[in-house]
Formats: C-alpha cells, structure tokens, sequence
C-alpha cells in the first residue's frame, strides 16, 4: 500500500506561517492499493487538493465519524460532482439515523447549496463493526474510545498491515494505563501493524484538563505503541495550537519514549510505504 498524508490536523483547519511544515487541513489520508484501488481515510479539508487522475473511475472514503473536522472537505471533493466517477462514503453506523440522512444534514441549506440527493455518483454504506474487502485490500473496523459513534480501520493487504485510529483515548477510564489487551480500546485493530497512523493531540500536561475529550497524550501514544508492537508510529490529529516549533519539541519527547518502534512525523505530504 501507498499512503500519503493531505490533512494532519484536529479539530478545526489552522492554516499560518506557523503550521507550514506539518499542515493546517483536518484529517485526510490517501491510500492506494497494488491494484490501482484509490481508498480515503476521512473527508478533511485535505481532500480538496487530493489529485484524483482521470483512470481512477471509483473512490472509498472511510469515515471515522462525522465530527465536522472529519467531514468539511467532503463538499469541496471535486470527483462528489463528476457524475463520471462513482465515490462510495463508508462510516459508522447510528441508531437513529442512517449515514446519508446524517451527512445531508450538513450537506443541505443553509449550511450548503448542493443537496446529497443531487449526487447520483455518491453512494453510502453504514459500517457495522467487522471485516470486508475492497477488492485486494481486507478491511476490519471496530468502535473505539471517542465521543459519538467513532471507527478505528485496520487495512490488510498481502502481508502488509496500516491501522488508522485518528481520534482515540484509550486511557480513558484505564487507571494505570495501559491495561489488559482485552481492555483496550484499539488493541485489534493495531496489533502488529506495519505501521500505525494514531492521535497525538496533546502533551502530557494538556490531558489533564482535557481527560474524555476524545483524544491521546503523547506518553498515552507511546504506551499504546509499545503494548500493540506497531513497527512505525505515525503521528497525527494534531492540536490546532500547536506550532510547528511546538510539535518539534513534542516529537522530540516522544521519540524518547518509544521502544521498538520507529516515529514518523505526521506531516502534510507525507508519503509512507507499508
């Protein structure tokens, strides 16, 4: 698998000369299989620019959830309104409403002038936890610790493994953390991953004010990383106020704290080989 890094950033966009080098776009990562399959993980703002080549007739998007950070570049997707290309959105599954109905709220007046209804070429799929295939890529998604209805994603392909956990705490409620497997929220879905694409949104002394937010310190990261042995971390989701000099020191403590696994800086066009 290819996989390219457009939007790093949580919460909200935080475009500036200060968040040049490691992005100001939410979430959006671009994934392509050996078999030419083009698969998005997130409708960020990072999906704007995403090129999207004229041989390439049908696209996955795998949301995570739908807080507004993860899907306020869906609209702005060029290949939405090409009714040449077929784009299936992939996302968790609610009680109460379906994917589509939950997406048209937002892509709907008067937040937006196009209408989900108005896209022939846009199909949607609620995603129950468990395992299906994107032709050669095994897809396994399970819920992980999050506000809302949130998905963590495993992709398999060949001997390949990439697990995508964007927002995760799963320290939340674990008292000393990390706890047993069993107890762990997305302890599946990284076990062994080539490489691991994880929240890393604050530094240890922010958490304390933030605990049930939804999201990892670094140390909780690190931890994570070692009890699911992942040979790469990637970070990502970062803070919207943090710096890039902010997330320079960041890394540098975490690149201490890691054992047996390597740190890849998640930043805006980076590309990883899995």
């Amino acid at each position: 698998m290819k996989v390219k890094l457009w939007g790093t950033r949580g919460s909200i966009a935080a475009a500036g000369p200060d968040t040049v080098r490691y992005g100001g776009d939410t979430s959006a990562v671009e994934v392509h299989s050996r078999d030419g399959r083009m698969i998005l993980l997130d409708g960020g703002s990072g999906v704007r620019p995403i090129d999207t080549s004229d041989d390439i007739n049908r696209i996955d998007i795998l949301l995570s959830h739908l807080h507004m950070d993860h899907v306020q570049g869906l609209p702005f997707f060029p290949p939405l309104l090409d009714p040449d290309r077929e784009v299936h959105v992939w996302g968790p599954i609610s009680t109460t409403r379906s994917l589509r109905e939950r997406l048209s709220r937002y892509m709907s007046p008067p937040l937006f002038p196009v209408r989900i209804r108005d896209l022939n070429n846009v199909f949607f799929h609620d995603v129950v936890p468990g395992t299906f295939s994107l032709d050669s890529i095994e897809i396994t998604a399970d819920l992980i610790t999050h506000p809302g209805s949130t998905l963590g994603y495993r992709l398999v392909e060949g001997n390949s493994t990439l697990a995508y956990l964007s927002d995760h705490e799963p320290a939340f409620g674990a008292h000393p953390f990390p706890q047993e497997p069993a107890w762990t929220s997305g302890f599946d879905l990284a076990s062994g991953a080539d490489v691991l694409i994880h929240d890393a949104q604050y530094d240890d002394d922010e958490y304390t004010t933030r605990v049930g937010w939804g999201h990892s310190s670094i140390s909780q990261l690190a931890a994570f990383a070692e009890m699911t042995e992942v040979k790469r971390v990637v970070t990502f989701h970062h803070d919207p106020s943090h710096t890039d000099d902010e997330l320079d020191v960041l890394h540098e403590r975490l690149d201490q704290m890691l054992v047996g696994a390597n740190l890849v800086r998640g930043t805006a066009g980076l590309s990883v080989d899995v």
